[in-house]
């Protein structure tokens, strides 16, 4: 794709409104909105899970057009209790989507996620598909346990040896036979150095292989005490529940569901931390979707490739 024809973000815009929605006893949701008042609605759900959203964000949206809304999800970001693993599953956020969606009087939207967020609006649109006017994904995330294992266990290690290294060091020989459970022990458990230096480790992992090109900047975000406990713990407490999903299936088991709502997937090419063959295979069961592969990206939002696929199906989705 030639460098001229490459779409940018929209122009940083300031949210109109902020909040907080109490979902539970236990848990209280961050949201905002932005652009247009009375525009057409659309959700960004942001990846990890426990990555949270942030300014940048919004500018996925021409601001002219869509009623742009985000949420941190339960434990991220400005929701609290911050890093809360209690009560924190995918169907509590499901239902607290529809709680938002509820609360801002939005009869539908359009959805947008990548990585885990494509996980959870894929599991959305299913359980909710009369609430959902099209899909907007990236990195295509179905927490199969053989995707969890390439990027946890065995697989992404061989293309990224020197930092597997660091992330395996906090944990012993001796347990490195399964190192999210490893993780998922420390990182629930009392010790708070340990606790801390498990998360950070994690946290660097993905940030240092998420893009084609290692972002510098991306990987000092690993080294945020705050986020990266909330990144690492609940991250490492849904992969070792599988997703708490029904089957590893499920997502595919369920498409007809959602074959009738309009999706675009991008996908980079060399992705490590979510690699084209679950793109590949949610495409192969749904092939009225839009695949569009990313020839120079990897994994994150911010490569340019994927940025000007993304504003593009959100500009295609705009009449609806």
């Amino acid at each position: 794709m030639a460098s001229g024809t490459l779409r940018e973000l929209y122009p940083a815009v300031e949210a109109f409104d902020t909040g907080y929605l109490k979902v539970s006893d236990l848990h209280e949701i961050y949201y905002e909105q932005s652009g247009k008042k009375d525009g057409k609605p659309v959700i960004y759900l942001h990846g990890g899970p426990g990555g949270g959203i942030s300014e940048n964000d919004r500018r996925y949206f021409d601001p002219n057009v869509y009623r742009t809304v985000l949420m941190d999800q339960r434990g991220a970001g400005k929701s609290k209790p911050a890093a809360e693993l209690k009560d924190n599953t995918t169907w509590d956020l499901v239902r607290d989507i529809e709680k938002l969606r509820e609360h801002l009087k939005i009869e539908k939207w359009v959805v947008f996620g990548g990585s885990w967020g494509s996980t959870l609006s894929l599991v959305y649109a299913e359980t909710h598909p009369d609430r959902v006017k099209a899909l907007v994904l990236r990195g295509i995330f179905m927490l199969r346990r053989s995707e969890l294992l390439w990027y946890y266990q065995e697989g992404a290690n061989h293309i990224f040896p020197d930092t597997w290294e660091q992330f395996e060091e906090p944990i012993p020989e001796v347990e490195r036979f399964d190192m999210m459970s490893a993780y998922h022990r420390r990182l629930t458990g009392t010790d708070p150095e340990v606790q801390l230096k498990c998360a950070q480790r994690w946290s660097a992992w993905e940030m240092a292989t998420s893009r084609l090109i290692v972002d510098h900047d991306l990987l000092k975000r690993a080294e945020t005490d705050a986020w990266a406990l909330q990144f690492a713990r609940i991250e490492v407490h849904y992969f070792v529940h599988g997703g708490f999903l029904k089957s590893e299936t499920q997502i595919l088991d369920n498409l007809d569901k959602i074959r009738h709502i309009p999706c675009t997937i991008v996908q980079g090419r060399y992705d490590v931390v979510c690699p084209a063959r679950t793109a590949w295979a949610l495409h192969k069961k749904w092939p009225e979707t839009e695949l569009r592969i990313i020839s120079d990206a990897g994994h994150s939002a911010k490569e340019v490739g994927i940025v000007s696929a993304l504003v593009e199906a959100t500009d295609k989705y705009k009449a609806l």
